[in-house]
């Protein structure tokens, strides 16, 4: 398009619109030649180079997590009677001395956290109370911690009220399904309590224009939100919501996509765990879909995407991450290299 303002159509810099004023421009020096010879723009004074690098290491209650260095897995701990995958504890006689040794058996398959909820967030799930949620997750949570002192523990919850109480119990990290809700009591509290939060892509029903922009656009404005409320911008995690809001085919497109996530420059927590898309794919049950569930788990490695990976079955997820890990990352375990006489 020309520039003449004499021409039809042709773009007109401020002669009858309101455009902002170009501030912090370098002027030619047409006379220094090469690249001094064409004008440019500067960063204004105080302002971030808004070129994010690598998630800067994050200590999480008793552990240091390093992002990029490998792979982490998250146990889950469903305090529920109706989980979609069938292990939610409630339906156990104790469901804290059952949580505990749960607990107790993913740490030792591999498991770096673990994420306590005790609210269904599967698709036409029943509502529940703040005070009945508190009453699963609490005693559990004090629980595990007690039992496992160097573990770091999540509450997986949409209510700053049973987060509130489940950080006083010991929790060190809010995992947030609805993280991309405009209401700010969640990232409000983790600003207060100085905990890192989990912010994650979900919608009222799955209708998108571009599902990959504005999945990453969704949580661009809800970093900013955070940021907003005083949480430190190296306490904020994302997941981009599988199977929250989202078709199946919507599912299969936001794990091709991915490596997309980078952009915003935060660790990506993925939570594809037995997911109803995986079953779709291959016909499966929930506790048949372990398989399936670790390929996705070596996608968001290679993909760049995966610094957390959510899972209900740990041992066959930690080994198929630490062999992508060791392919893709660079990773390699304590003995290697040891001589094996």
């Amino acid at each position: 398009m020309s520039d003449d303002p004499a021409i039809p159509g042709a773009a007109t810099h401020g002669a009858d619109l309101d455009l902002p004023a170009e501030r912090n421009v370098i002027a030619a020096r047409p006379e220094l030649g090469g690249g001094s010879a064409t004008p440019s723009f500067a960063l204004p004074p105080g302002a971030a180079p808004g070129l994010p690098g690598a998630p800067a290491p994050l200590v999480i209650g008793p552990r240091a997590f390093v992002w990029g260095e490998r792979t982490y897995v998250m146990g889950i701990l469903n305090i529920t009677p109706d989980s979609f995958s069938g292990d939610g504890l409630l339906v156990s006689g104790d469901p804290v001395e059952a949580a505990v040794a749960q607990a107790c058996r993913m740490v030792e398959a591999g498991a770096d956290l673990l994420d306590v909820g005790g609210a269904s967030s599967r698709p036409g799930h029943a509502e529940l109370s703040a005070a009945e949620e508190s009453a699963r997750v609490v005693p559990v949570i004090r629980a595990v911690v007690a039992a496992l002192p160097g573990t770091t523990v999540s509450v997986d919850t949409t209510s700053p009220g049973v987060a509130a109480a489940a950080l006083d119990a010991g929790a060190h990290l809010l995992n947030d399904v609805w993280g991309v809700a405009d209401d700010p009591g969640m990232v409000r509290l983790a600003a207060e309590r100085g905990v890192p939060i989990v912010l994650m892509h979900n919608r009222g029903e799955p209708r998108y224009r571009n599902l990959m922009a504005e999945v990453v656009a969704d949580l661009w404005r809800a970093l900013e939100r955070a940021m907003d409320a005083d949480v430190p911008w190296d306490h904020l995690l994302v997941d981009p919501g599988f199977g929250f809001g989202k078709t199946p085919d919507h599912n299969l497109a936001l794990l091709a996509g991915l490596a997309s996530l980078r952009v915003l420059g935060r660790p990506v927590l993925l939570g594809t765990s037995r997911k109803s898309t995986l079953g779709k794919v291959l016909d499966l049950p929930p506790d048949q879909r372990v398989e399936a569930t670790a390929a996705t788990t070596v996608l968001g490695v290679a993909a760049g995407a995966a610094d957390i990976v959510r899972v209900h079955d740990v041992r066959e997820n930690t080994r198929a991450a630490r062999t992508a890990d060791a392919i893709l990352r660079g990773w390699r375990p304590a003995s290697w290299g040891e001589d094996p006489r």
